[in-house]
């Protein structure tokens, strides 16, 4: 996975450490060192889509466009539910999943079962596989319930996990193409929005939390 996104950090551009945009989402970030025994890093990448991810090492990567189109409390929304794929291992088992796969394609399995040398341009095509997984409303909804709780842990107003659900909604629902554009594999990724607004919303009342303005 280290390997991979190394890989994932050359073929992209990262914003730098004086961009606006690192500075806002260290910003944001502050605090957030790790999920379990999990340490975390992020970085910004430079794109016109609208998306983000969590890998298995702890490693967060949100995109420009997608930072264009939330408020603050939207983007904790989105990056609370990345880690809970973590917490949960759901990224560790997609990762594991496309690194098997591209070993028995490109005939990388040895005889004992383990894997060799991989090809730049393999790890490439794994990290992106990685990017676009999509798991099981099961898992969404586990991962969903432990971004509440982190973001909770550490001091932000957990409506942030309902009010992401809701932009994309919005998006979702865009009619003139601004956002479907932009957003297709966030979208496509994230299945009952509607469900877990309710959800998410009706535990942040619960817990008497006063919904942000944005």
């Amino acid at each position: 996975m280290k390997q991979t996104m190394q890989e994932m950090d050359r073929e992209n551009t990262v914003m730098p450490a004086s961009s606006d945009y690192t500075k806002r989402l260290n910003r944001l970030t502050k605090g957030m060192t790790s999920v379990g025994k999990v340490k975390l890093n992020f970085k910004v990448y430079k794109s016109n889509e609208a998306n983000a991810f969590a890998s298995p090492d702890g490693s967060v990567r949100v995109y420009t466009k997608l930072m264009d189109i939330m408020s603050d409390n939207e983007l904790l929304g989105v990056i609370g539910h990345e880690l809970g794929h973590i917490a949960h291992s759901d990224s560790k088992r997609a990762f594991q999943e496309a690194l098997i796969a591209s070993a028995v394609r490109d005939g990388l399995m040895t005889s004992d079962g383990t894997i060799g040398a991989i090809a730049r341009s393999t790890l490439g095509d794994i990290g992106e596989t990685l990017v676009n997984a999509k798991f099981s409303r099961k898992q969404e909804a586990a991962a969903d319930d432990y971004g509440y709780d982190f973001l909770k842990k550490h001091g932000k107003n957990p409506w942030a996990m309902a009010m992401a659900f809701e932009k994309l909604k919005a998006m979702e629902n865009d009619k003139s193409g601004k956002y479907m554009r932009y957003a297709k594999e966030l979208l496509s990724s994230h299945p009952d929005l509607d469900n877990r607004i309710k959800t998410m919303s009706e535990r942040a009342r619960k817990d008497r939390y006063t919904r942000p303005k944005s």
